[in-house]
């Protein structure tokens, strides 16, 4: 066996194994609220992103997916921390760990993650597939709007955990209509992760993916499993208490959509049962 088949071979138990890691990081982040344990839980959830995207999209076009959401996410980020633009005016602290900047570190790494995660699962529930199902620009444009809005649902719940819990940030205005939130901010998610995926979507459209077929089918299972996690940390932990009850509906309806679209999918080397 050549070295390059090997490596596509350990490289699925490598992500899972990091999967799991993530989930138990994020357990223990649950019971010890502290910077490192926030910290290994973004790296992880970035690392493991990146190694469904391997293999989902191929090498390159999964370096292409990290460099645009974290540069996006960060200059969104920074813009919105020193100049209001998107999400309101607000003010990192020090939960979040180092910083570039005005901005943590490992908040474009979950740009990265969530974004990731919204392409997969719009893709499963509109084309039963984890990749684009056809290549026309208002299909792009239908599809980053739809994960846009899978990615601000989750936000629906951490946002105000974040900011009331962790501290994590400092509103300017706590009067908005969202449990002390502004609607601006939704705002604010929907575009920029809009533009992030419909860029993806755009240099999609001129290449050709190189995904490891392999290993294809599962490997979708990573970004779903992480926003399940989220979704489930939100409904145990979440706060205000009212965010657990909007947890189920607002993500658990586009996952089980995705899922359902998971079963139906017969990814290219996948054999029936």
């Amino acid at each position: 066996m050549s070295a390059k088949p090997l490596t596509a071979a350990r490289l699925p138990a490598l992500s899972f194994a990091l999967l799991a890691a993530f989930l138990v990081a994020t357990a223990v982040r649950a019971h010890n609220d502290t910077t490192i344990a926030i910290v290994i839980a973004s790296v992880l959830m970035f690392v493991c992103c990146w190694a469904s995207a391997t293999h989902l999209l191929g090498v390159r076009a999964a370096r292409c997916f990290v460099a645009i959401s974290v540069s996006l996410g960060w200059f969104a980020e920074q813009m919105g921390s020193s100049h209001g633009w998107f999400f309101g005016h607000y003010t990192y602290t020090d939960v979040l760990g180092p910083r570039l900047l005005d901005v943590p570190i490992v908040i474009p790494m979950m740009w990265f993650a969530l974004t990731y995660a919204g392409y997969v699962i719009s893709n499963l529930i509109v084309w039963q597939s984890a990749v684009d199902g056809a290549p026309g620009l208002g299909n792009a444009a239908m599809l980053s709007f739809l994960a846009a809005m899978i990615v601000t649902a989750f936000d629906l719940g951490a946002d105000p955990y974040f900011v009331y819990t962790l501290k994590a940030w400092i509103m300017a205005k706590t009067d908005g209509a969202w449990f002390g939130e502004t609607v601006q901010g939704f705002f604010g998610w929907v575009f920029v992760a809009f533009v992030i995926i419909f860029s993806f979507r755009l240099w999609v459209r001129r290449q050709s993916l190189l995904p490891a077929s392999p290993f294809l089918r599962r490997h979708a299972l990573i970004p779903l499993t992480i926003y399940a996690a989220g979704m489930v940390f939100q409904m145990i932990l979440g706060s205000p208490v009212e965010i657990r009850s909007i947890a189920p509906f607002a993500m658990g309806i586009p996952l089980l959509c995705a899922l359902a679209g998971f079963q139906r999918w017969r990814a290219p080397g996948v054999v029936a049962a």
